[in-house]
C-alpha cells in the first residue's frame, strides 16, 4: 500500500495489519524532490512503531516533462509514476491488491491522480467506506494513532500554479520556507509559490499572529534569503486546492 505516513493512510495501514497481519502488508513510502525529506523519515518511524513492513522507494516524476510542465493534470503524470511501482512491487511480492488513502473528501476537488488510480487497480477503501476526514480523524483519535491530529501535508508541486515549470531548485525553496513557518509555530501552512513571490497560507486562527511585526520580519528576512522578493500573506488562510481557483 501507498504509505505516506499522514492521517489516512496511518489508520488504513493500521487497519489492515489488524486485519489482514503483518505478513499479507507491505508499506512502501515514495521518496523524491516533491516530499519533504523529514516526511519521509517520520513515515519510516511510524510504520515500524506499527509493526508494518516498510520499504523506501524513489519516484521520478520531474523527468517526465507531462509533469515537469506542470498542466492542469500533474498529478495524474505523478500518480502513475507512483501506483506502476506499487503495482510491480505487489506483483514481485505475491500481494494482490495495491491500496492507496484516498478518502471521501477528495473527490470533491480537482484530482486527475484519481484517474491513474482507476487504470492501474488501485482501490481506496476509506473512500468505499464513505469515510471523510473528519471520520478519519476521530476514528484516529479514538485508537489512539499519533497521526489524528497531523496538519494535512501534499506534495510540494501542488504549491506551483498550473503552466509553471516545477524545478528542483524552487522545490527546496518552497519546502524550506514551509519548514521554517512550521518551526515557528505555524502547524497547518502552505507556501504558494509565484516565482519570486511568496503567497503564505496559515490557518485562519494563526492569521493575526503571522501578521504581527515580530514575525513578518522574521519570516520576511528568511524567505528573501531564500530568493523571495515578495512575501504575501494570502487573507482567506489555508485551505486545500487553492491554486485549483483559478483553473477555470
Amino acid at each position: 500500500m501507498a504509505f505516506s505516513g499522514g492521517v489516512d493512510s496511518t489508520l488504513l495501514l493500521k487497519v489492515c495489519l489488524d486485519t489482514l497481519g503483518r505478513d499479507n502488508v507491505l508499506a512502501v513510502t515514495a521518496e523524491s524532490e516533491t516530499y519533504p525529506a523529514e516526511e519521509i523519515k517520520g513515515a519510516e518511524q511510524l510504520a515500524l512503531a506499527l509493526g508494518a513492513r516498510w520499504r523506501l522507494i524513489h519516484t521520478e516524476e520531474l523527468s517526465n516533462e507531462c509533469f515537469a510542465s506542470n498542466p492542469s493534470d500533474r498529478c495524474y503524470y505523478c500518480k502513475r509514476e507512483l501506483f506502476s511501482k506499487l503495482r510491480g512491487i505487489a506483483d514481485d511480492e505475491g500481494l494482490k491488491h495495491v491500496l492507496d488513502g484516498s478518502n471521501l473528501d477528495d473527490t470533491g476537488d480537482w484530482r486527475p491522480g484519481m484517474k491513474a488510480a482507476k487504470e492501474l487497480g488501485v482501490i481506496s477503501p476509506l473512500k468505499e467506506a464513505g469515510l471523510t476526514k473528519e471520520d478519519i480523524r476521530e476514528i484516529s483519535r479514538e485508537l489512539g494513532l499519533p497521526t489524528w491530529e497531523k496538519p494535512s501535508m501534499a506534495c510540494l508541486a501542488s504549491r506551483f500554479p498550473y503552466g509553471y515549470r516545477i524545478t528542483p531548485q524552487e522545490l527546496r525553496m518552497v519546502g524550506e520556507a514551509e519548514r521554517f513557518l512550521r518551526d515557528l509555530g505555524f502547524r497547518q501552512v502552505r507556501v504558494r509559490h509565484h516565482g519570486r513571490l511568496a503567497r503564505i497560507e496559515v490557518d485562519s486562527s494563526q492569521i493575526e499572529r503571522l501578521a504581527s511585526k515580530e514575525i513578518r520580519d522574521k519570516v520576511s528576512s528568511r524567505l528573501k534569503e531564500l530568493g523571495y522578493v515578495w512575501i504575501a500573506m494570502d487573507l482567506d488562510g489555508y485551505r486545500t486546492g487553492s491554486l485549483n481557483e483559478a483553473r477555470a
